[in-house]
């Protein structure tokens, strides 16, 4: 993987920063709701953070260009990564009786968002 310019770097920000607030605004319409953003932790960063019911998922959000990149968007070491700093937030989201599980939300322009529940078993 190459590095990205400064240039680049920005637009891949502000792609992916749209995109997490598409994919807040799917997670809504499915009845979610969206408890925070972009919350970071030493082990990384988590995108959404979001319940339903007694459901807390803490959602990885990838955009790319196009609907053939979205089967590699994601990969066991990114996911390690959101389960590792999901765990270092349980307390501060879910209480005694909640489930907690890593979603992944896939986004590309043209395709309805894909939303993988449960993406992480570790």
């Amino acid at each position: 993987m190459r590095a990205r310019n400064p240039g680049e770097r920005r637009a891949a920000e502000a792609s992916g920063r749209r995109g997490e607030r598409l994919a807040g605004w799917w997670l809504r319409l499915k009845g979610w709701r969206i408890l925070d953003r972009r919350v970071r932790t030493p082990a990384g960063e988590v995108d959404l953070v979001a319940r339903r019911g007694n459901l807390v998922a803490f959602v990885e959000v990838k955009t790319r260009k196009s609907a053939d990149e979205l089967d590699f968007a994601i990969d066991e070491r990114r996911l390690a990564r959101v389960a590792a700093a999901a765990e270092m937030l349980m307390e501060r989201y879910a209480g005694p009786g909640d489930d907690i599980r890593v979603d992944v939300v896939l986004l590309a322009p043209g395709v309805r968002p894909r939303h993988i529940e449960n993406a992480w078993i570790g």
